[in-house]
Parts: structure tokens; sequence; C-alpha cells
């Protein structure tokens, strides 16, 4: 029987996926011949940590030297390229009225790779605060807020679904043992194979109730 529900935010919640896509094709249009590198490097990564990605692109696409300093810098002028963006984003269809209807339901959740406290403020922004019992962001990885969701709740496995579209987000259901619905969100999505898949939230309850069953 399923009795929580934890989402990833960006495709999942809020269509802000791409939103994301090109703040990092803005945040290093400096190094044109890198761009495109760049790009594709965070596609294959979506759903984890800008600031790990900001690591990786200075150390192996750059070749040059990441300080916490620089990280910090990246990590200003990113948030200031995709907050208002984010804040203006609709919601993946189907997913304000899930939320509404199944929040006193199920214990819900967000595991996201954005930086808490930048999450936390949209989540009140967007005035869905209400509907989760904890909101996790970055550093905290997506594997620990399963973790630490289980351990406060006295769940298991088999009673947490992980929603998410970015095999980061697999990977984090794998690593925990929790059932993992992918929302299959356009044609290169890696994730077009996984048993339990969605093209958007008005199909989430249906794989839930076959999950519980």
């Amino acid at each position: 029987m399923i009795r929580a529900i934890a989402f990833d935010f960006d495709g999942v919640i809020l269509e802000s996926a791409q939103i994301k896509t090109q703040a990092f094709k803005e945040l290093f249009s400096k190094y044109p011949e890198k761009v495109d590198e760049i790009v594709q490097y965070h596609r294959a990564h979506e759903g984890v940590s800008r600031y790990r990605k900001f690591r990786h692109i200075y150390e192996n696409i750059l070749g040059a030297e990441y300080t916490e300093a620089a990280g910090k810098k990246l990590g200003e002028e990113f948030s200031a390229l995709v907050y208002e963006k984010v804040l203006d984003a609709p919601f993946v269809k189907g997913a304000s009225a899930f939320l509404e209807r199944h929040h006193a339901e199920y214990l819900m959740f967000i595991a996201s790779g954005t930086p808490a406290e930048e999450l936390a403020d949209i989540v009140r922004a967007r005035g869905i605060a209400r509907y989760f019992r904890g909101v996790y962001g970055s550093p905290t990885l997506k594997s620990g807020a399963l973790r630490d969701i289980m351990e406060r709740h006295a769940l298991s496995g088999e009673e947490v679904v992980f929603v998410g579209d970015a095999a980061a987000d697999r990977d984090a259901a794998r690593d925990t043992g929790v059932h993992f619905i992918a929302r299959v969100a356009h044609i290169g999505c890696t994730l077009k194979d996984e048993r339990h898949k969605i093209n958007d939230l008005d199909g989430l309850m249906g794989h839930i109730d076959r999950l519980g069953r």
C-alpha cells in the first residue's frame, strides 16, 4: 500500500526543466565553442545539483580551476536567470489538481536538486507549501531525502513512490528501494522504457493504484 509520494520539482510539478536548460546556455555563453557540450552534459544529468554540474563543467569541459568563490558566483547568476521565470512557469498538466485532491490521503514531499532555500521560496510563492510534509533540496541528495522520509515516518520502500523525470531520480529510487514513476515529457527522454511512466500527472493516480495492489 502506498502511503507517501515524493516528487521531483522541475518537470514534474512545474514545467520548468527547459528554463534550467536555457539558463546553462546563457550562463556559459561566453564559451561559444563549449556551450553545446555544456548543455548536453546538463541534459544528461538533469536532477543533479547545479553545483556538481558547475564543478564538472569547469574541471572537465573548460579545463579551469573550480573554487568555492567561483561556484558561489555561478550559483547567484544562475538563480538570477531562473527564479522569476520559474515563478511564472505553468504547472505540469494535472499537478495542481492531484495535489489538491490527494494531499490529505498521502504524505507528500518534494525531493529536488534545486538549492533548498531557493526551492522553499518558490514552493511558498506558488502557494503549494501546504500540500507537502517536507521539501528537500540541495545539498541533500535525493537518495538522502528519500531515506530521511522513510526514517522519519516509519515507512518501508514498498510504501513510498518517487515521481521523477530524470535518470538521477530513477537512480535515487533504486538506491533506496522505493517505487519509481517516470514523467516522460519528450521523445528524447531517457526514461521512456520505464515500466511505470506518465505523460503528465493526470495519469499518476492509475499507476499509484496499481502499485498499491
